[in-house]
């Protein structure tokens, strides 16, 4: 493959943006194949935003002859109290991760942090040697990344994790880190830091993040996407009756374009699955529709054209059809098992 299709598959949305896009050209030109990485706490199920957008982005990278890694950093999400600071729920759930990650390419590789740090000495000297070299104000603003502000009260564990995650990109010899915008913050850390340490900073490939369903917070541009609200959003497992039930009641005011979750799903997931958008209509309401591109999709609800109802209707049918290959391998009787762990209440994060 060519040096610039490489890199437009690099910059093909999702992606948001790229810190900076001369090194990756650099890198392209230099190696064959990069070693990349993305990390995930392990918590709770998996949802579009979590698993099917930025599977987009792996499948990009894995066609540009990147060296996918998945990270599946269950020490992290202990640090972060997640499925309750259950080591054994956390390792249930990380075989859940881990399958369903394999789903997206069979050329991803996927590893638990557990794994890594298991008896290296390395890995943790490079952890201290960060943490010499950040300041402890530096490392309290990469917080955000957990789901805290600064400020917050907390055990002390919680400023290692941002250093944990810079000596994740270190040991695993990472050229691409790769993460959705909210975790920015801890590789501009990395970034800062290695080069103090004569380390080459990794670049930074961030995706775009996946608004959810429900009208957002004032000052906020989009509404979060959350497990602890799965009104908010679509999980790999929702039935169809779901899907349909959740569009249904979301916001989605007609003519509204910002902050409209329902747009940002036809906009991140159905064009980018699918060739045509088909919306079906009674003639009376204009009869049915299809559209070729995003951009007309939300002209013709701007103007009116296309109205809410339609347009929910016609969203679900499509996330219904990205979602069912994911839906199906776990309904199966030992795939299904992986998923007893989320029905503890204390371990639902």
């Amino acid at each position: 493959m060519d040096l610039e299709s490489r890199i437009s598959l690099a910059k093909r949305p999702p992606t948001e943006e790229i810190v900076t896009e001369h090194e990756l050209k650099e890198l392209f030109e230099t190696k064959e194949h990069p070693n990349h990485y993305i990390g995930y706490e392990i918590s709770g199920k998996l949802h579009i935003g979590s698993l099917v957008l930025p599977g987009y982005k792996l499948k990009d990278l894995v066609d540009a002859g990147c060296n996918c890694t998945v990270f599946l950093a269950d020490w992290h999400a202990w640090i972060n109290n997640k499925m309750g600071g259950d080591w054994q729920a956390l390792k249930t759930a990380g075989e859940y991760y881990r399958e369903a990650f394999s789903l997206v390419s069979p050329k991803l590789k996927i590893i638990l942090g557990s794994e890594l740090y298991h008896d290296n000495d390395e890995y943790w000297r490079n952890v201290l040697l960060i943490g010499k070299n950040s300041t402890v104000a530096r490392t309290s603003k990469c917080l955000p990344i957990m789901g805290r502000k600064e400020g917050d009260s907390g055990d002390t564990s919680f400023l290692i994790y941002p250093l944990m995650q810079a000596a994740d990109i270190k040991i695993m010899n990472v050229d691409i880190a790769h993460a959705g915008m909210d975790q920015r913050k801890a590789h501009m850390l990395a970034r800062d830091v290695f080069p103090k340490l004569g380390w080459k900073p990794p670049i930074a490939l961030h995706h775009s993040l996946l608004g959810g369903l429900s009208r957002p917070e004032e000052g906020e541009e989009n509404a979060k996407m959350g497990k602890s609200k799965p009104e908010t959003c679509i999980f790999i497992h929702d039935s169809t009756n779901e899907i349909k039930q959740k569009l249904n009641k979301a916001w989605c005011p007609d003519r509204i374009v910002a902050g409209n979750g329902v747009l940002s799903y036809v906009k991140h997931l159905v064009f980018r699955e699918f060739k045509a958008f088909d919306v079906h209509r009674p003639e009376k309401y204009g009869g049915d529709v299809s559209y070729s591109g995003y951009g007309e999709v939300e002209r013709d609800f701007v103007a009116g054209k296309l109205h809410s109802a339609d347009l929910k209707s016609a969203t679900a049918d499509c996330l219904d059809r990205i979602i069912t290959p994911y839906r199906q391998h776990f309904e199966k009787p030992a795939k299904a098992k992986l998923l007893d762990v989320f029905r503890n209440s204390k371990v639902t994060r």
